[in-house]
């Protein structure tokens, strides 16, 4: 069995579908499983015509904000929307200024024979560093827990917006932004901390030296210069190494200001 997975932060699935930008890439490349972030709707808001794939959703309570979505071709065994029960009651998730990020539909998960897929939009740390200490202190090691917790039962596969770079390579300007939103030392220690939990960078383990970025600001003609960032991450269990055949940034196409990217698994080779 062969699995062919994108991920993309589409930045409003409305506005997407509007350019024809989602419609070209799946035209394009007809994968298995398809991952959305930031979708900014529910369903039945984006008029997706995708006949052969099933549809599933975690939509945020706060209408046009956040939000996931996976569209499969390959019917799951199981999905689920957010972080389990045990997670949640062992955090303190309380609201902050800008909500509570546990009804912001930031996590789905579904289950397929070989491994779980999990999709993730990570909060935002904000310019003014607001939500760092709920990146840090919750949100990262959460996630972390989540992740080894659906491991003890298979494989894992995550992929998403992590909303940081985890090194030097990853991003056009490092020091202009070591202090910065998406480059602190705590957010690239987040992203440190699921690779030292065995989790691999798939792009970074096929690809050591090359230095492509998947996020642009709109500002500053910041794409067209390609001074961007590498944020968005497939990893994946170390026990799925060997069935890893491809992880690709696609910085060709637009619509979004992030690009898809996608591995290819296949689990014939045993």
């Amino acid at each position: 069995m062969q699995y062919t997975i994108f991920s993309w932060n589409v930045n409003g699935l409305r506005a997407i579908l509007k350019k024809g930008s989602l419609q070209g890439a799946i035209s394009r490349f007809q994968p298995d499983i398809l991952c959305l972030q930031e979708t900014k709707a529910k369903k039945g808001q984006a008029e997706v015509d995708l006949s052969e794939y099933e549809e599933i959703w975690n939509s945020a309570e706060r209408p046009g904000y956040s939000g996931t979505a996976i569209f499969t071709k390959i019917k799951p065994l199981s999905s689920f929307i957010g972080f389990s029960d045990e997670i949640n009651q062992s955090y303190l998730w309380d609201d902050d200024a800008y909500g509570n990020p546990l009804s912001e539909g930031r996590i789905l998960t579904v289950e397929y024979p070989e491994f779980f897929l999990v999709t993730v939009y990570t909060p935002n740390s904000k310019q003014d560093l607001s939500r760092l200490g709920l990146r840090e202190q919750l949100w990262d090691p959460a996630f972390l827990k989540y992740l080894k917790n659906l491991e003890r039962s298979k494989p894992v596969v995550v992929c998403g917006d992590f909303n940081a770079a985890h090194t030097e390579i990853d991003l056009a300007r490092p020091r202009d932004n070591e202090h910065n939103a998406g480059y602190t030392k705590e957010e690239r220690q987040g992203i440190a901390n699921l690779i030292d939990a065995d989790f691999m960078d798939t792009f970074r383990t096929l690809h050591p030296n090359e230095q492509k970025y998947t996020w642009w600001t709109w500002r500053a003609r910041a794409r067209e210069r390609n001074i961007g960032w590498r944020i968005d991450y497939f990893f994946i269990s170390k026990s799925l190494e060997k069935y890893l055949m491809s992880a690709e940034i696609y910085d060709d196409i637009t619509g979004s200001d992030h690009c898809p990217i996608s591995i290819c698994l296949d689990f014939g080779k045993d």
